[in-house]
C-alpha cells in the first residue's frame, strides 16, 4: 500500500503483516503516525484492496 504526502511518500507491505517497505522524505515520527494508522485500518484496507484485486 502507498502513501503519498506533500512531505514525501511511505509503502507498506499487508501482507503477511503490515511493515513498512520504503520510505522518502518523511520522518520517522512520522512513519510511525502512519504505520499506526494502517495498523487502526486494517480491516478497511484488506476490503478496499480484496474488492479492487479480487481477492
Amino acid at each position: 500500500m502507498h502513501v503519498l504526502s506533500p512531505d514525501g511518500e511511505a509503502k507498506f507491505w499487508i501482507e503477511p503483516a503490515i511493515e513498512l517497505a520504503t520510505s522518502h522524505g518523511l520522518s520517522a515520527k512520522e512513519l510511525k503516525v502512519l504505520q499506526e494508522i494502517v495498523e487502526e485500518r486494517e480491516h478497511e484496507i484488506r476490503s478496499h484492496w480484496d474488492r479492487h484485486f479480487g481477492g
